[in-house]
């Protein structure tokens, strides 16, 4: 079987139409990549007027540093928590809002609704309704006996990052799984009713197993957003508080370069930050994809 190649009349064609985007590439993502990259070798004073080459000496520092090795944990909790959360919740709602008959465009569009909320107002929303003072959702905790403070205790203010993170990405997830449970074939479903499936196990055996390549594009989707784009929200609910409690290591990066004024140090964990990423998507691709069925 031949393949119809693509051919345009002017050789330099292809090279204009991608231009935008490489240029878009190189100044937003390789050359601020590459200029972390050189000042993680570098130590300066916080006013830039002395650099002296240091080497690994940042990255050994860093491994040495129990508030750096403590943030790990912090990330790895926080990561997971906002994924699993945010991907059930977002096929749960999917699930319901494709079996709507009527009004199934307002439901839908409904969910679309929190994507357009940004990170750090979204933060903000959470912050009021679990505030200890005024929170609808902090007061309706204390009427269950629990006395809910994020402001010092560490694991509601993990909660309240998770929740609110993954209210975020919610609709995101949302929109994916609809469509790839609009793209399955009614019939396999109707097949497997009249076969006296009922709907759970038509579920885990027909449906989630055909949305598997949508859950894995998710799964590595909301990873990284739990890693890189979760900045605002920590920053506008807990500042990484109480104490390191909630401190992740993007905004650990943040802190350690504009509170402490420590560059070159920061330059070295935004370092590790990407490494670490980019070895997770790899393993996600090359072992977890292969459980994938397309």
């Amino acid at each position: 079987m031949r393949t119809k190649r693509v051919t345009f009349r002017h050789p330099w064609l292809p090279y204009l139409l991608v231009l935008p985007q490489l240029i878009i590439t190189v100044v937003f993502f390789i050359w601020p990549a590459s200029q972390a990259l050189y000042q993680s070798v570098l130590q300066q004073d916080p006013f830039g007027l002395k650099v002296t080459f240091v080497g690994m000496d940042n990255f050994i520092e860093l491994f040495h540093d129990p508030l750096y090795l403590a943030s790990f944990k912090t990330t790895v909790i926080f990561a997971s928590a906002t994924a699993f959360l945010s991907l059930s919740l977002a096929l749960l709602l999917a699930v319901v809002a494709d079996s709507v008959v009527k009004g199934k465009g307002f439901y839908q569009g409904v969910m679309i609704w929190p994507y357009a909320v940004a990170p750090a107002v979204a933060g903000v929303l959470w912050w009021f309704m679990f505030n200890p003072t005024v929170g609808i959702m902090a007061y309706v905790i204390d009427q269950t006996g629990y006395k809910w403070n994020h402001f010092l205790n560490g694991t509601d203010a993990m909660i309240l990052i998770t929740i609110s993170a993954a209210w975020k990405q919610i609709s995101y997830n949302f929109l994916f799984f609809l469509a790839g449970l609009q793209a399955i074939p009614k019939s396999l479903i109707e097949a497997a009713a009249i076969d006296a499936a009922g709907p759970i196990k038509r579920f885990w055996t027909i449906i989630f197993p055909l949305l598997s390549p949508t859950t894995f594009f998710l799964l590595v989707v909301n990873i990284v957003f739990a890693f890189f784009e979760t900045f605002a929200i920590v920053h506008a609910t807990t500042a990484g508080g109480p104490g390191q409690d909630t401190t992740i290591l993007v905004y650990k990066v943040w802190r350690d370069a504009f509170e402490a004024l420590d560059l070159g140090g920061s330059a070295a964990q935004s370092v590790i930050l990407m490494i670490i990423v980019i070895a997770m998507t790899v393993i996600q691709f090359r072992y977890i994809e292969r459980k994938v069925e397309y």
